[in-house]
């Protein structure tokens, strides 16, 4: 309900209510939808004032808002701190400001988590001989918690003093970090890492360092009679795992805690024009969080195991454990200080308390003045006094009645099957980005994470930030945000259609898959009797140009080391002899003079030395196989690269412009009293229907596209080779049609946001525009009369 007024400023105010109160005339928009009509007939404008002017109406409530903190003393909802930790010195940081800055950098900490336990998991692998089958079920283990804990969570956390809730979530995820640890404190570095310290009788000797490098070199050989590469061994003592495990279960707890609570506190205390701006910091401020991480974990990795000991071996052995534990200590600690601070904000802060206060009763205000006799307005007066605002208590059967409310919410369902199709379409690439690159563009391990955790993260951090400011600058419709985001996911679709069609037709067709199973047939071929079945992946280029799995399949018998490093194979069984002279470039610069073979005691393997060549000088190895050079064939797939890059910062930066225009239109589609609830309820269908089955279905569809399978003792091992051309469709367009099925739900959001109003000044100026309309109608009429 809406009055009108002389003079707009004084809307509401209690000392000009009698004043005002003869010159009123009544509307109610909610019924009559007067607001929309005079905006439809084009007899009122959008946004009256420039931008960055301030309204009356602003100026006004500042005002009020400092008189009210002024001359009222603080409750206890609105007092900083808790216990001892009270006091004016703290109370001063009570405001939005620093609970967007405190709220990000701890979500950047909390973000640490995940990079580093991706930075770090290669060694926990070979400290505890953890399948990598199994670490991808330890972490889903937060995304298992979120389905099943995330919705009542936050219906019950949101009835309370959030803050203190999110404080108790982040207690949660120092207990994560914790148990993280806690498998080195329990069984230990390990007997394999204690014996290579000097405490414990290793003896530094950089020759067995060499005998272990070379002993594992000489294992991709071709090796006639000893049976080839041991196999390796299954998984390790199973108990460190459901130690990780449950420290994964537990962090999905305190992530619930932390998403939902803390965007809803924030969007509650801060004017709802400011909410996208703030939002956007904070992403901005996680985002840096994963860099932090990977940072952190190389630093730890480059200690050994077991700091308080001497290793004898340096970081380039095999053998060799870095500190993976210590970061997980280092970031608990983070966690722990700052989640103390957090804990510290009042239930509500002071600026918001008092804004809620001044707008009830200028409600109340309102309700008076539209009583059209004295009596009907003692009356109203006397109920407004006695009227206490009531809300419902936390039940389970107020719970029900929420969650019911939110699925016949159409906005807020559309707006999470959105989310929930996009979010699994997209899922693949968060994951399998670098591994990408790597297989279809021949771009090192280093260049892939390069790309994907600097240039790219650099994209999404300017598209959240950018598309924040420009909300709260020009305030937009709900409607034009929904539009936006039915763009954003149209674009995704293109993307990830393109991204299908920028292959390296040089790199597809350059690999040779030539692998013997004895077990389905006999016959005799080129690398038959080498035994490659345990034998890793490590790709060669022979001097056909073309790639082979490892120096074993490609027939290989022989190995030279460069005093660059270089690693030169030679009799070759697999490689025909080039005839061509001006393909034997990359092998010119060795000559008989530099193969000269040594044979070894235990083995067909024989690998060459700088020692040895003086011994035999003219040993002809010109018809002995074909020969091949360390890693895959060089291919030229820089500008394909180039184009898929482009096109990748492209996406995250226009999907990163989406975030804050879903967020705002899923919260404000939903009564104040469901926020945290419609949040929660949000996570876990995302959990349930996107974060926990996508990587499982596609890890099924990559896994049909696997050329080569790596193998254990007792089972199947990892893929070490996808078919680059099968994998680039498969992944893409699969992936699009979940973007596709995501941009529809989006057009869903997009029709029923069409009333929705985002921001309180959408309100209040169609209230302000309202009040003039209405009087010069009265002014007109009174002139006819």
């Amino acid at each position: 309900m809406v009055k009108t007024n002389n003079h707009v400023s004084a809307i509401g105010a209690v000392s000009n209510v009698n004043a005002a109160s003869n010159h009123q005339t009544v509307i109610d928009c909610d019924k009559d939808g007067a607001d929309e009509k005079l905006l439809k007939n084009g007899n009122l404008s959008r946004n009256g004032l420039k931008n960055g002017e301030k309204s009356e109406y602003d100026r006004t409530m500042t005002e009020d808002i400092n008189r009210f903190l002024r001359d009222r003393p603080l409750t206890e909802d609105m007092t900083c701190g808790f216990w001892i930790f009270k006091g004016k010195f703290l109370q001063r940081f009570a405001n939005q400001t620093s609970y967007v800055i405190l709220y990000g950098l701890v979500g950047c900490v909390f973000s640490m988590t995940y990079s580093y336990f991706n930075g770090t998991i290669t060694t926990i692998e070979k400290r505890f001989k953890i399948p990598s089958r199994n670490t991808g079920i330890i972490s889903v283990g937060n995304d298992i918690s979120q389905m099943l804990v995330s919705a009542v969570l936050s219906y019950y956390a949101g009835k309370g003093h959030r803050p203190r809730w999110i404080g108790f979530g982040l207690s949660t995820i120092v207990i994560f970090c914790l148990l993280m640890a806690a498998p080195h404190f329990l069984y230990g570095p390990g007997d394999d890492a204690l014996a290579l310290t000097a405490e414990f009788g290793a003896i530094a000797d950089e020759n067995a360092t060499m005998e272990i490098i070379e002993g594992q070199r000489s294992k991709t050989l071709c090796r006639l009679r000893d049976g080839g590469a041991e196999c390796v061994q299954g998984e390790g003592n199973v108990a460190p795992q459901l130690v990780l495990f449950l420290a994964q279960f537990i962090s999905g707890i305190g992530g619930s805690l932390y998403y939902t609570l803390g965007v809803a506190y924030m969007d509650d205390n801060t004017k709802k024009s400011k909410t996208p701006a703030l939002l956007s910091l904070s992403y901005f401020l996680r985002m840096l969080g994963p860099a932090i991480g990977l940072a952190l974990a190389s630093f730890c990795l480059r200690l050994y195991i077991a700091p308080n000991l001497h290793p004898v071996i340096k970081m380039k052995d095999p053998r060799w454990l870095g500190a993976w534990w210590m970061g997980w200590l280092i970031i608990g600690s983070m966690i722990l200080v700052s989640g103390i601070f957090l804990t510290m904000f009042p239930k509500q802060l002071p600026r918001a308390k008092a804004r809620r206060m001044i707008e009830e009763e200028r409600r109340k205000q309102r309700e008076i003045i539209k009583s059209k006799t004295q009596k009907e307005k003692d009356k109203l007066i006397s109920c407004l006094e006695e009227e206490k605002p009531v809300e419902a208590k936390a039940s389970f059967k107020d719970m029900l009645a929420t969650f019911k409310r939110l699925t016949t919410n159409k906005t807020l369902m559309y707006n999470t099957f959105s989310s929930v199709f996009y979010l699994f379409g997209y899922t693949p690439y968060w994951i399998f980005t670098p591994k990408y690159i790597e297989i279809q563009y021949r771009q090192s391990a280093s260049i892939s994470n390069l790309v994907t955790g600097t240039v790219a993260l650099a994209f999404s951090a300017t598209g959240v930030l950018l598309s924040g400011f420009v909300i709260s600058r020009y305030r937009p419709r709900a409607r034009y945000m929904a539009a936006w985001n039915v763009i954003v996911g149209f674009f995704t679709v293109v993307g990830c259609i393109s991204y299908a069609f920028i292959g390296c037709p040089g790199n597809e067709q350059s690999v040779i898959v030539n692998i013997h199973d004895s077990s389905l047939s006999n016959a005799t071929t080129c690398n038959s009797a080498c035994h490659c079945d345990y034998v890793r992946y490590s790709p060669v280029c022979g001097e056909n140009k073309m790639t082979y799995i490892s120096p074993c399949h490609a027939g290989c018998k022989k190995e030279h080391i460069t005093s660059t490093g270089q690693k030169y194979f030679y009799d070759c069984s697999c490689i025909p002899i080039s005839i061509n002279k001006e393909e034997k470039s990359i092998y010119d610069g060795l000559t008989s003079m530099d193969l000269t073979a040594v044979a070894n005691d235990e083995s067909d393997v024989q690998v060459t030395t700088l020692a040895s060549h003086m011994e035999s000088l003219d040993v002809d190895i010109s018809g002995v196989g074909g020969r091949a050079i360390s890693g895959a064939c060089p291919v030229n797939c820089f500008s394909q690269f180039v184009t898929f890059l482009v096109v990748m910062c492209f996406l995250k930066f226009i999907g990163a412009t989406g975030r804050a225009s879903n967020f705002l239109v899923s919260v404000r589609c939903v009564p104040e009293k469901d926020k945290t609830a419609a949040m929660g309820f949000g996570m876990m269908m995302m959990s349930m229907l996107a974060f926990i089955p996508s990587p499982i279905f596609f890890g099924w569809v990559l896994d049909r596209l696997c050329l080569v399978w790596g193998k254990t003792c007792t089972n199947k091992g990892n893929c070490w080779l996808y078919d680059p051309e099968s994998l680039r469709y498969t992944l893409n367009i699969t992936a699009s049609v979940f973007v596709i099925l995501g941009a529809l739900f989006d057009c869903g959001v997009w029709y029923y946001v069409k009333d929705l109003k985002i921001f309180d000044e959408e309100i209040k100026e169609i209230e302000m525009k309202i009040v003039q309309h209405e009087e010069e109608i009265n002014a007109e009429k009174k002139t006819e009369i």
